[in-house]
């Protein structure tokens, strides 16, 4: 019920975004003409497109959506809303404008006739034209940035590293969201380089899938590639339990689906670490891996993350890595309660995959949501690293927050 709801909120706000958009569109296109009404057909068949997509997501679930028209749906969905919304700044702008001068005009004279200005057509001219930027900038993002994977290379020092381990390298994973890859040889050449690194240890934090398990079908043999030393450890994100897929509560089909997910790890040779721990070993040296399923202070995440079963049987005197999906973990708990975590590496946010990132400044809308949303913070001795994440979600691009590996080297 929560969710038909959502969806006819959605459907709502679409509509009133596009409808006062088209106002710039009817002041240059007249209805009355020709173009007028080709343009009003493209424009409002676009928009139903979209409604219609809204509507038969809520009446049928994500999970019985073809994959294409998903994307697809997603794509227009975000191309025109952020390209509308720059549209309609102007509009609105030139509405106060008017509106005011309307007020002033009706309260110093006497003469009934005075009328609402007309559109100007060069504002409406401005409004459309500005809508090109964002779009232009979101293809970019989509066409050029989707695969155009970093390498993110971090030299960490860690007072409680044993001497065997210096020089442990490890390669970071998350969020692959595998529902939206669309291409497999850029992630194939990803992975190979990934594999030429010859990493100690290879870790993955969470949301390998959108929704199903099946959206690894296609993608779960080039994955099973990855090699490390010591191994592949992942842990669960919030999209990995399948609840946006079939709500949050228990279900055969749920139940079905988070086995077959629980599987393709393990088919990949992964092992899935579930509130638990793994002891890696040097010569005798070891260090402390710990995994928690999604922990979250989002009460609407789906959470299974337990940190006090996670922790039972560790060296407290050990240096300790900790995998958990959602950064806003490491505040709320774990610098809290568990101070020697000396490592914790997180995803989830994905920079919100648009933003702005130099050697000078840094800023997403992510900053907004998460404290912590991307690369390495540190408070006292114990570090938190935030990976921008491997794929995308909803706009299946990235616009400066570009996706990432991430390789981090213990000294």
């Amino acid at each position: 019920m929560k969710e038909i709801f959502f969806f006819l909120i959605l459907t709502f706000v679409v509509f009133g975004i596009d409808y006062y958009a088209y106002q710039a569109f009817k002041t240059l296109f007249p209805l009355q003409t020709l173009s007028g009404k080709i343009v009003a057909g493209l424009y409002w068949s676009i928009t139903l497109f979209i409604i219609i997509s809204i509507v038969v997501t809520a009446m049928y679930g994500q999970q019985n959506i073809p994959k294409f028209l998903k994307m697809l749906t997603a794509a227009i969905f975000f191309f025109g809303l952020l390209s509308k919304i720059f549209a309609i700044t102007w509009l609105f702008g030139e509405d106060v404008f008017r509106s005011i001068s309307f007020a002033f005009k009706k309260l110093s004279s006497q003469s009934p006739t005075v009328q609402l200005e007309d559109r100007r057509k060069f504002i409406s001219q401005m409004a459309i034209l500005s809508a090109f930027v964002p779009f232009l900038v979101l293809s970019y993002g989509v066409l050029r940035n989707a695969y155009n994977y970093q390498f993110h290379k971090i030299n960490l020092s860690l007072k409680k590293l044993p001497k065997n381990f210096k020089g442990f390298t490890i390669v970071q994973l998350s969020d692959i969201h595998s529902g939206s890859f669309n291409q497999t040889k850029p992630i194939q050449k990803a992975i190979d380089k990934i594999n030429a690194l010859n990493p100690d240890l290879i870790v993955f934090t969470g949301d390998l899938v959108n929704d199903l398990a099946e959206e690894m079908d296609e993608y779960k043999a080039i994955f099973s590639q990855l090699k490390a030393k010591h191994g592949v450890f992942s842990v669960l994100g919030n999209h990995d339990y399948g609840a946006y897929a079939f709500g949050s509560e228990d279900s055969p089909e749920k139940r079905a689906n988070f086995e077959a997910f629980l599987k393709v790890h393990q088919d990949m040779g992964w092992d899935l670490i579930r509130n638990s721990n793994r002891i890696l070993e040097i010569d005798g040296e070891k260090i402390s891996l710990i995994g928690v399923e999604n922990w979250s202070v989002n009460s609407h995440f789906p959470s299974g993350g337990d940190m006090k079963k996670a922790y039972e049987g560790i060296d407290p005197n050990s240096l300790q890595i900790l995998l958990s999906h959602d950064p806003s973990h490491w505040d709320a708990q774990v610098r809290k309660e568990y101070p020697n975590v000396d490592l914790m590496l997180s995803g989830h946010t994905h920079g919100f995959q648009f933003g702005i990132e130099t050697k000078w400044f840094k800023w997403s809308p992510s900053q907004y949501a998460y404290k912590q949303w991307a690369g390495l913070y540190q408070e006292a001795e114990q570090f938190l690293y935030v990976n921008r994440g491997f794929g995308n979600l909803g706009y299946p691009g990235r616009v400066g927050i570009l996706p990432e590996v991430t390789v981090i080297t213990l000294t």
